[in-house]
């Protein structure tokens, strides 16, 4: 399973050997170098950075979402995820990557495929009742909402959602829960951003 960071690293690899299909040289591709400024605190490091001729084209964060914790986790993952679009929303709307154009920002989560995770998940509600789509959910099924309604409410562009057991990981065998939140979706809407690019350096 793969779990976060150095183990996150064949994201980065794969998004830029997808990059460089597209024609794009990877010297504009950051993985290291990928901190940015933000509106509510100085800077944040994301985890993948596309900047071509000071222009910001493109900013990816991935995430993995692992037990036993899941419940943690999961209220981690979705504080994080929406501090993090607002924060570079805000900055861009502000000047901050003057000259560029809206960064295309993408979110992608890889969550254990567990017996805790596909379980329904007990909801407290001592004063106000949830909304209802949550009743009856796994934290399988309430990461399938939040990523989509973050690509439903345009605080990113585009959103991914694999599970992948612990063993079935380590051999890259995965499962996508949500078409919308497909791979593929993901990749072809950031490919086309990209081709945009690429044909305006030419």
């Amino acid at each position: 399973m793969v779990t976060g960071g150095k183990q996150l690293d064949g994201f980065t690899e794969l998004f830029a050997d997808l990059m460089e299909e597209e024609d794009l040289p990877r010297k504009y591709l950051h993985a290291k170098s990928t901190t940015l400024p933000g509106y509510y605190r100085p800077s944040k490091d994301w985890d993948f950075v596309v900047v071509v001729e000071d222009q910001l084209v493109a900013t990816i964060e991935f995430k993995s979402h692992v037990g036993p914790s899941f419940g943690n986790n999961f209220n981690n993952r979705v504080e994080e995820a929406l501090g993090n679009a607002t924060d570079l929303n805000t900055a861009f709307r502000e000047g901050a990557f003057r000259t560029s154009s809206r960064p295309w920002i993408g979110y992608l989560m890889l969550l254990e495929e567990h017996e805790r995770s596909l379980g329904v998940v007990r909801i407290s509600e001592p004063h106000f009742p949830v909304f209802p789509e949550f009743s009856g959910t796994s934290y399988a099924d309430r990461s399938d909402l939040f990523c989509t309604r973050l690509v439903r409410e345009r605080l990113y562009d585009s959103a991914c959602l694999l599970m992948s057991t612990e063993s079935g990981g380590l051999g890259g065998k995965y499962t996508e829960p949500n078409p919308e939140l497909s791979f593929l979706n993901f990749i072809t809407s950031l490919q086309g951003r990209i081709r945009t690019t690429v044909k305006r350096m030419r």
